[in-house]
């Protein structure tokens, strides 16, 4: 049976509002909580979660390999800071209050690690963190755009998810992906909770799941991803709503039905499986005509198509319906 969540469960714009109000008050100054690895090389963020670190000590990290990371994306649009990146997360699997994930994902454990890639493909395998930390790593910088209104610029590092799904070789009739979250609820108190069929389940068509954007993030800003972003391993398709790039994953199963998310049972009448960023296509329950950039204070910004990857990815979707909310 479907289960709908209450309108409670999701930022509604109006409080969304009220928040970034409290937040450009604060100003994102250490020792603010404003919440929403792999540890290694001094990438792990400070001990006490980042809501009590200094300015100092969220320094931004540079790209893997050495150089110099732009200031912005290829729009022109400046970096989010690591700060704001670290302490604005939506992650149910910890807490519903954005303003709590950083501390309650503060002590969870993600090293060792596996995730098992299997379903129909033709060599299965269970990749252990060393194992994915050995794809070549690149940054790349992606928009963020969640469904909720608000959106962010993050440098991530990671590696392309279509490198992974070759090793496995997917049979022919493979059509879709089906990704999942770890389940831990003995570390993740938003597991222990009611109303959501956990794990986190989501998924991709198999070519969009190939697509070159579509990246298996390790990272952030240089560091390893904190547990609070999704560590060690996330999902990251940049023209999607944020909600599709599920964290922390442990499965990867390739398959012949389209799957069916954690959203799309929980509010089926509010989310569908393709969630391409359109600002045409209002959310139920308010636009999504334009948008609040994190660190931006109140001034409102268009939504763009595709989220600014019209250009990349809007051929996949040639002859399809995009004016439905599914």
């Amino acid at each position: 049976m479907s289960r709908h969540v209450p309108s409670s469960e999701i930022t509604p714009e109006s409080a969304y509002l009220s928040r970034r109000q409290l937040i450009a008050g604060l100003g994102l100054a250490g020792g603010a909580a404003l919440a929403g690895c792999r540890p290694g090389d001094g990438g792990a963020l400070p001990a006490g979660g980042p809501g009590s670190a200094s300015e100092g000590a969220l320094a931004p990290s540079p790209p893997p390999g050495g150089g110099d990371r732009p200031a912005t994306d290829e729009l022109g649009d400046a970096l989010t800071s690591l700060a704001a990146v670290a302490n604005y997360n939506n992650y149910y699997e910890f807490t519903t209050d954005k303003e709590r994930v950083a501390e309650l994902a503060a002590g969870f454990v993600a090293d060792p690690w596996a995730v098992t890639v299997g379903g129909m493909v033709e060599k299965p395998r269970t990749y252990a963190l060393e194992d994915l930390m050995r794809f070549p790593m690149e940054e790349r910088i992606y928009r963020l755009r969640c469904v909720e209104g608000w959106s962010m610029v993050i440098p991530w590092t990671g590696f392309p998810l279509s490198a992974l799904l070759a090793e496995v070789e997917p049979k022919a009739d493979a059509k879709f992906v089906r990704f999942e979250t770890v389940l831990r609820p003995d570390a993740m108190p938003g597991q222990r909770r009611g109303g959501f069929p956990w794990p986190y389940v989501e998924g991709l068509r198999i070519d969009e799941a190939m697509h070159d954007l579509t990246l298996l993030a390790t990272g952030l800003y240089g560091r390893d991803l904190p547990p609070q972003n999704g560590a060690p391993v996330r999902l990251v398709v940049p023209w999607k709503y944020g909600f599709k790039s599920i964290k922390s994953v442990v499965k990867i199963d390739l398959v012949a039905e389209m799957p069916t998310s954690l959203w799309m049972d929980s509010a089926p009448d509010e989310y569908g499986f393709f969630a391409n960023v359109n600002p045409e296509v209002d959310h139920p329950r308010w636009s999504q005509a334009s948008e609040r950039r994190i660190e931006g204070g109140l001034k409102r910004r268009p939504t763009l198509p595709f989220n600014g990857y019209g250009d990349e990815v809007a051929q996949l979707y040639a002859g399809m319906d995009l004016t439905t909310w599914f």
